[in-house]
């Protein structure tokens, strides 16, 4: 297993408090985000969060984007609005058994 940076571990930690809003539950919980990937060797530091949504014809695809990087914004000398590329991708589909068994729990999936 590879390990993590400092910037990809608080980019992980920043995203677990990201909530659906229709489901209220964290992004990373749901199984929505597949990677993150952070070069901090550069100036500034650049990020690339690779993730889907629950139905790619999700009505709120668009705030995702924002909630994302308002969550992010307390990460020192990263700027998710000019560091963080979000790729939102739907290969492989979202499915129910990548929600942490907590998350499958809280909305009644056990």
């Amino acid at each position: 297993m590879q390990t993590r940076s400092n910037l990809e571990q608080k980019i992980w930690q920043g995203l677990a408090k990201v909530i659906d809003p229709e489901l209220g539950v964290d992004i990373v919980s749901l199984g929505l985000v597949y990677a993150v990937v952070a070069l901090e060797g550069t100036s500034p530091p650049e990020a690339t969060i690779t993730m889907t949504l629950t139905t790619p014809g999700c009505p709120l695809a668009h705030v995702f984007e924002d909630l994302v990087k308002q969550q992010l914004l307390d990460i020192p000398n990263f700027d998710p609005y000019r560091d963080l590329a979000i790729n939102l991708v739907f290969d492989p589909p979202w499915v129910q058994d990548m929600m942490t068994p907590e998350a499958k729990a809280e909305l009644g999936f056990e």
